[in-house]
């Protein structure tokens, strides 16, 4: 019997390999800034840590992402997810499961 080696993710031994979609980051970018009323450019593809399979220091899956403007997502990682979603009423992990269903590489995740 053999046993199952460990993966390494993003240098942490342990953890399962991320699913990555440089398609679905690529559709993402193309929409808007999340935030309401704001029209800022570029567009980042904005990974969501809370209660997705990322966390401090672990980007989570490709599916699990956001369209922020540059500015807004420099302020998503300074104020802190809570913090950001409080100030400008969002729920940013509705937004990336809306993004990840409505994504031409949706099979990607499944």
């Amino acid at each position: 019997m053999t046993l199952p080696r460990k993966i390494v993710r993003e240098g942490k031994v342990g953890l399962p390999k991320r699913v990555r979609s440089p398609g679905h980051l690529a559709w993402v970018r193309k929409h808007g800034c999340c935030v309401p009323d704001c029209n800022g450019m570029p567009i980042e593809a904005a990974h969501v840590r809370m209660g997705t399979n990322g966390g401090t220091g672990i980007k989570p899956d490709d599916r699990w992402v956001v369209s922020l403007c540059m500015a807004h997502h420099r302020k998503q990682h300074t104020l802190g997810e809570s913090e950001f979603e409080k100030i400008y009423g969002l729920d940013m992990k509705a937004l990336a499961a809306e993004f990840a269903r409505k994504s031409p590489h949706r099979r990607k995740f499944q």
